[in-house]
């Protein structure tokens, strides 16, 4: 898949500058995330399962 065609999307807690961001692409699937500064860097990509762990983890901290 090129990432490139994905739909990418910021936090709404983003800066108004979209500096120091990463975005996100959620496919059937994966979710990709990718540095929003350096969008030609390859992204990665995790199961559905392991970014809701995540994102849990990073709401509780």
């Amino acid at each position: 898949m090129n990432t490139s065609e994905l739909g990418w999307f910021k936090s709404s807690y983003s800066s108004a500058q979209g500096d120091d961001c990463v975005e996100v692409a959620v496919t059937e699937q994966t979710v990709h995330v990718r540095d929003s500064k350096d969008v030609a860097r390859r992204p990665f990509a995790v199961g559905h399962k392991s970014w809701v762990h995540f994102v849990g983890f990073a709401a509780r901290a």
